[in-house]
């Protein structure tokens, strides 16, 4: 067998055993998530595993049994893979451009802005529908709890600390409102407030500033140094993902050139 047709029937077979846990975490989810992000997730794992699987099986077929229409249609979902991810990366770059904290004076943390960020981002956090998934998620995750718990109460270390764009803007009202500090989760309201986060407010540890545009703001923050990240891994996916794809169509063609003449010696 022809070295392109070893090496992408090696490599589907080893997307072929990723896929397999990858499923499998997708089941044990749909069977004991307990959080709604848990199950948000369920279904995309799932969807993952099988499309991996189903990929690798045709790959793995294609190349090492002989079948040209089987591995037809898997070069043709790889080039459609590579046209998504190089699609996305590109808009991963462009919506994130957008945005960056905001310095205050004697803290040691930054503040948030939901207008700094771009319009597209803006639109999926003031979707109510999408906004109480996500808050669901960050309640879920503690994060405001964890820093009660773990960040001294006296009020000189708290705005020295160096808060991460959630914590800043969901666990702690805005600078604007001059609230008076109690613990790092507990400020007591002073005068009258028109801004609508200091209105929205609340000691409640399920409510906090959960509702408030500078959590949108910093969610989008974190959202955005996640998207860099995957923007970057992408990128150096998208090279895997071509030369494997390179590898595919010599497979392809060296199927066709074998099956053009059955009496050609193999080599």
């Amino acid at each position: 067998m022809k070295c392109s047709n070893s090496l992408v029937g090696v490599l589907n077979f080893i997307t072929f055993l990723l896929s397999i846990p990858i499923l499998g975490g997708g089941i044990w989810l749909a069977h004991k998530a307990t959080t709604d992000c848990e199950k948000y997730l369920e279904r995309p794992v799932i969807a993952l595993g099988v499309f991996l699987m189903l990929v690798s099986i045709a790959g793995l077929i294609g190349a090492c049994c002989r079948v040209n229409w089987l591995l037809w249609v898997y070069l043709l979902v790889m080039f459609l893979l590579i046209l998504i991810l190089f699609c996305f990366t590109i808009f991963a770059f462009v919506v994130t451009n957008k945005g960056a904290g905001d310095a205050v004076g004697g803290r040691g943390y930054k503040e948030y802005r939901l207008g700094d960020y771009s319009n597209w981002l803006q639109k999926r956090v003031e979707s109510n529908k999408n906004w109480n998934r996500i808050r669901s998620c960050l309640i879920d995750g503690k994060v405001c709890q964890k820093l009660s718990q773990e960040t001294n109460t006296a009020s000189t270390a708290f705005f020295a600390k160096h808060l991460s764009p959630i914590e800043s803007g969901c666990c702690k009202p805005p600078e604007l409102c001059q609230f008076q500090y109690v613990s790092p989760t507990n400020w007591t309201k002073t005068g009258e407030q028109t801004n609508p986060d200091c209105q929205a407010w609340n000691n409640d540890p399920t409510i906090l500033c959960y509702d408030c545009n500078s959590c949108k703001a910093g969610f989008l923050q974190n959202l955005k140094g996640d998207w860099k990240k995957v923007a970057v891994i992408n990128i150096v996916f998208l090279v895997f993902l071509i030369i494997v794809y390179s590898i595919g169509c010599c497979a392809f063609r060296n199927n066709r050139w074998d099956s053009s003449d059955p009496w050609k010696p193999y080599r």
